[in-house]
Formats: structure tokens, sequence, C-alpha cells
């Protein structure tokens, strides 16, 4: 299985053999977590850290009277919150979308593995840093963008990360999300987000057949949605310190495909 960590790390800065020899013997104990499950739950006591490998995950805040705001999407070579165990407990809950594959590392040989990969250590930190700015776009996202520019802007960003590690087509990506976690990323009712979508659709912008989105006119759409890349912070590998063009997956071989998902709703 790719080491997507490793591919979003590089984004950042070379990492040399042994410092992905390092990475990949931290992320080898795995476990395997259905669709649609918790991973972790708010008020649970803090355990490894863990790593997205392959599949997808959020974030989120369940309120007393039933409703849930998603608070972070986590794609492969995402880290669950590499530093929450400071704090005494779980203040929100990690979820599936769909089939998971983790990594658990522990916290001693995590923090082995900075203290003897300083590289790899600075690289982790710029991934919590620029995970940390990912949230404060989210916030803006809510609270100063249209419906429509709200979901294109979140389909923008979707696609720079899923590039970032190799898992996209041309302009296309698998999206395996359901208008109901859509609506609860966005703040937006399924109702809205189905106008959205069409509207978006209307526009020559997106299509979106059988849980893969292709993306028509990227420019288009970052104008139409407000948004600049500039706050995923991919923008440091150069010339310089390239590894290489980002392989792409295409749709015929990407896992989470239609047959995992029978409604888009």
């Amino acid at each position: 299985m790719p080491n997507f960590l490793i591919a979003k790390l590089q984004w950042f800065t070379p990492l040399s053999d042994a410092d992905r020899l390092a990475l990949h013997g931290a992320t080898a104990k795995r476990r395997q977590v259905g669709a649609r499950e918790d991973i972790a739950h708010e008020g649970q006591a803090h355990g490894p850290v863990r790593m997205i490998l392959d599949g997808w995950a959020c974030r989120y805040r369940q309120l007393d009277d039933g409703r849930r705001q998603i608070t972070a999407i986590l794609l492969p070579g995402d880290l669950c919150d590499t530093h929450v165990n400071v704090l005494c407990e779980m203040d929100h809950s990690i979820g599936t979308i769909t089939p998971v594959t983790l990594a658990e590392i522990a916290r001693d040989r995590l923090d082995a593995l900075v203290g003897s990969r300083p590289i790899v250590g600075r690289a982790l930190w710029w991934e919590m840093l620029a995970a940390v700015s990912v949230q404060r776009e989210w916030t803006v996202n809510i609270a100063r963008r249209e419906g429509i520019a709200r979901l294109g802007h979140l389909f923008c960003e979707l696609f720079h990360r899923l590039r970032a590690v190799g898992l996209t087509r041309d302009f296309g990506y698998g999206l395996p999300l359901r208008q109901s976690e859509l609506a609860d990323a966005l703040g937006l009712t399924e109702v809205h987000v189905n106008r959205c979508l069409r509207a978006l659709r209307d526009r020559d912008l997106i299509t979106l057949r059988g849980r893969w989105l292709t993306i028509l006119d990227l420019p288009a759409l970052e104008r139409a949605s407000l948004f600049r890349p500039n706050y995923l912070h991919l923008g440091r590998r150069n010339a310089a310190n390239a590894v290489g063009p980002v392989p792409a997956r295409p749709p015929e071989t990407y896992r989470y495909g239609s047959s995992h998902y029978q409604s888009a709703r």
C-alpha cells in the first residue's frame, strides 16, 4: 500500500531513504475500520496517533439535539491530531466515511522518530500547521461564502489535497461524500446542497457521475468559489527539491467507487 503521508510530507521537504524507511516502520501497525463507524469519540481517553492510510474519514461534533457538524475531512496521508494527547480527553469525534485502513503509532514511538530524524520532525510540524490553516479556512468558508461558493470551495480544496498525494486523474477524483455529509461539513441543508450541485453543473463547472467528480474548468470554479490554494501550503516544493511528478490513479482503480455507495443522499 502506498504511504501517502510520505508523498504529502515531500511537498514540504525532500526525505532521505532513511527518513522514508523510518516512517514506513512507524506506520506498520494497521487496523481496518468499516464505513461510517467511529474511530474515536468525544470524551475518550487519548490513545495512539492515528494516520489514514486508505479511505476517507472526518472530525465532527455532535450536538445534544442530534445535529452534527463535520469540522474536517481526513484523506489518505492525514494524521488524526498529532499532538492531541497533550489534552486530557478527546474534545471531538473521528468517524469514517468509507472503509478505512489506519496506521496506529504509539506516542513513544512517534517521539523517538521525531527525536532521531529531525527532518521528519520538521515535516510533521509543517503537516500540523497546514492542518490548522485548513481549519481556519473552513471557518471563513462557513461564515462568509454563499452556498454555491462554499460547495465549490470544498471541491477545489479536495482536488488540491488529493492531487498532492496522487489520488486524482486529470481534473477528477472519487467523491464518496453523501449529500447529508456535504451538508454537515458546509453548514447547509441537504436541499440547499442539492440546489448548489445543480447550479455548479448548470454552469458547466463540474460533473458528478458514479461518485466520480470531474472539475470541468478549475480556474473558473476557483474564481466562482473565491478559492486561493495558498492556505494549503503546497507551494513550497520547487525544482530544487521536487521528488518527481505526482502519480495519477485512474478512476477504474479507485478503491471506493460507485459500488460502495447506493445513493447520492
